[in-house]
C-alpha cells in the first residue's frame, strides 16, 4: 500500500486528508502535537478503513519536532502533506516576536525542510508527491501570516519546476480560502463578517487538492469564488488588495 505523511493531522484540512486518503488506500503516518487525540485519530481510521495508522507527536515549532519528522520521511513515503500551521490572535505589534519566529518555522522552515527530506526517495522510485498547504491570503498582504504562505506558494513552484522530467513526483501548493475548522476559533479571530458564499467544506478542498496534484497543477485554489478572487488580485493595485483584504475575517474577539 502507498503511505501518506500528513501534518497537523488530528483536525481541519488534516483530518480531511487523512480520511480521504485512507479512504483511497493510503496507510498514513500522522503527526500532531497532541498525543491522546493523535492516538483516538489513527485509531479510529485504521478501525474504519484498514489501514495502517502510525502516530508521530512532534511540534514543528521546535528543531527536535522537525528532525523526527525528518527522520521519518527518509524512510520513503509517496505523499507529503504539509498542512500544519496556525493563525495569530491579533495583527503584527499586537503579537509577540517569539509568536512570529514560531510562525515561521512552522510555515516556512518545516515546509523546507519535510519536502527535503521527502522528495530524495521519491525521486529514486520515480513517484510521489508532496502538498504543500498554503492560503488565498497569500495572494493579499495579512501581516505574517499571509506573508508566510506567499513564501509556500513561491517555494513549491520553485521546486515543481527545478524537478519537473525526474519521473513522475510532483509538488503542489494548495490555497484554500475560508475553510470550516477550529483554525479561526483557536486564533481568536471573528468571521461574524465573512460571507457564507466564501466558506469551503473541508472535503471539497481536498478532493479539489488530489485532483489537481494528478493533473500536475503547481498552484491549486479550490472553488470557484476563489479562482476569481486570485485573478482579480492580480489586476488589482496592491494597496487596494491590502485594505479588502484587511478588512475580512481579521477581528479578533
Amino acid at each position: 500500500m502507498p503511505t501518506a505523511f500528513i501534518t497537523g493531522a488530528t483536525a481541519g484540512i488534516g483530518a480531511a486528508f487523512a480520511r480521504r486518503l485512507a479512504a483511497d488506500g493510503f496507510d498514513l503516518v500522522l503527526l500532531a502535537r497532541d498525543g491522546e487525540r493523535l492516538d483516538r485519530s489513527a485509531r479510529d481510521l485504521a478501525e474504519r478503513y484498514g489501514v495502517r495508522a502510525g502516530t508521530l507527536v512532534a511540534d514543528l515549532a521546535t528543531d527536535d519536532g522537525i528532525a523526527a519528522a525528518e527522520a521519518r520521511l527518509r524512510e520513503g513515503v509517496d505523499l507529503l502533506v504539509n498542512n500544519a500551521g496556525f493563525g495569530h490572535k491579533g495583527t503584527f505589534l499586537d503579537v509577540p516576536v517569539s509568536d512570529e519566529l514560531a510562525m515561521l518555522k512552522v510555515h516556512c522552515e518545516a515546509v523546507l525542510r519535510l519536502t527535503s527530506a521527502a522528495l530524495p526517495r521519491m525521486l529514486e522510485r520515480g513517484r510521489g508527491g508532496v502538498v504543500n498547504v498554503s492560503s488565498v491570503a497569500a495572494f493579499a498582504s495579512r501581516g505574517t501570516y499571509g506573508a508566510s504562505k506567499a513564501w509556500v506558494v513561491g517555494f513549491s513552484q520553485g521546486v515543481a519546476q527545478d524537478i519537473a522530467g525526474r519521473g513522475n513526483v510532483r509538488v503542489m501548493a494548495l490555497c484554500p480560502g475560508f475553510v470550516r475548522t477550529e483554525f479561526h476559533q483557536r486564533a481568536g479571530m471573528d468571521t461574524s463578517n465573512v460571507p457564507s458564499f466564501l466558506w469551503l467544506e473541508q472535503d471539497a478542498v481536498v478532493d479539489t487538492a488530489l485532483r489537481d496534484l494528478r493533473r500536475g497543477v503547481q498552484v491549486s485554489v479550490p472553488g470557484a469564488q476563489y479562482k476569481a478572487i486570485v485573478a482579480a488580485t492580480r489586476m488589482m493595485p496592491r494597496d487596494l488588495v491590502g485594505r479588502l483584504s484587511a478588512r475580512t475575517g481579521r477581528r479578533y474577539d
